[in-house]
């Protein structure tokens, strides 16, 4: 019988508990992986957990002293977790934008910074990064969350410059909008700052920059995640793959 691509790996997942991070958290378990997920909505991730076998972990990573709660012996790292929020500069929250920095730039630094002394130790790590299509663009209304994608984008490649010569890889998946609910829950805010109503967010927001005209889905994210972890990607570091159904090439 083959031996499952990951078997003795373990991988830690945040914001495991819905849309992209659950799909990963399948997709590496069911490659063999020991799969830690973390989020901060506790039933559900127990019940991501019990369903996919991996150890639920309830942290709020918006305190930066929650890190240190979670395992170090981590093999691969998928920093996932993230919010949104809509509005123009003049009106944008500073509190507001701050928190979507904690959780999505600061707490990957110190995911990393936690996690990648036993990579080095051990020679071979993979650090996957969630970042998005605002990693490489911008929308207007969206300050904070284009603000962070960007700095993760350049951290991956900090990453991967540091890494490289100790078998750890950094690279960013940067997908457009996927089937989760931060992409659903944008619908009232973005009809709100068009002008123009719901049922017309899909077509004339969602899709209107993208050649292949449908959400992706978050499985499609979890297999190229996969992918990444595996040792056919050993030479690929630094990236930022862009899943974005022909947004970025045109």
């Amino acid at each position: 019988m083959s031996t499952s691509p990951l078997t003795g790996k373990t991988a830690l997942v945040t914001g495991g508990a819905n849309g992209i991070g659950r799909a990963c958290v399948a997709a590496l378990g069911e490659a063999g992986a020991a799969v830690h997920l973390v989020d901060i909505d506790g039933a559900a991730a127990k019940d991501v957990a019990d369903a996919h076998g991996a150890v639920a972990h309830v942290v709020d990573l918006t305190d930066p002293d929650a890190v240190s709660s979670l395992p170090r012996t981590i093999d691969i790292l998928v920093n996932n977790a993230g919010v949104q929020h809509i509005a123009p500069i003049q009106d944008f929250p500073p509190e507001r934008f701050a928190l979507l920095q904690r959780l999505m730039v600061t707490a990957p630094f110190l995911l990393m910074r936690h996690c990648l002394p036993a990579m080095y130790e051990r020679g071979w790590g993979r650090i996957v990064n969630i970042s998005s299509v605002h990693g490489w663009r911008a929308s207007a209304g969206k300050s904070a969350y284009v603000a962070a994608k960007h700095a993760l984008e350049g951290l991956s490649k900090v990453v991967a410059a540091e890494g490289a010569d100790r078998g750890v890889t950094s690279n960013c998946v940067a997908p457009g909008y996927v089937r989760t609910n931060l992409v659903t829950n944008q619908i009232a805010a973005q009809a709100e700052s068009k002008g123009i109503p719901a049922d017309a967010v899909m077509d004339e927001v969602f899709l209107s920059r993208t050649a292949v005209k449908r959400l992706i889905e978050p499985e499609e994210v979890a297999a190229l995640v996969l992918w990444l972890c595996g040792d056919d990607a050993g030479y690929l570091t630094g990236a930022s793959i862009p899943l974005d159904g022909g947004w970025t090439a045109t």
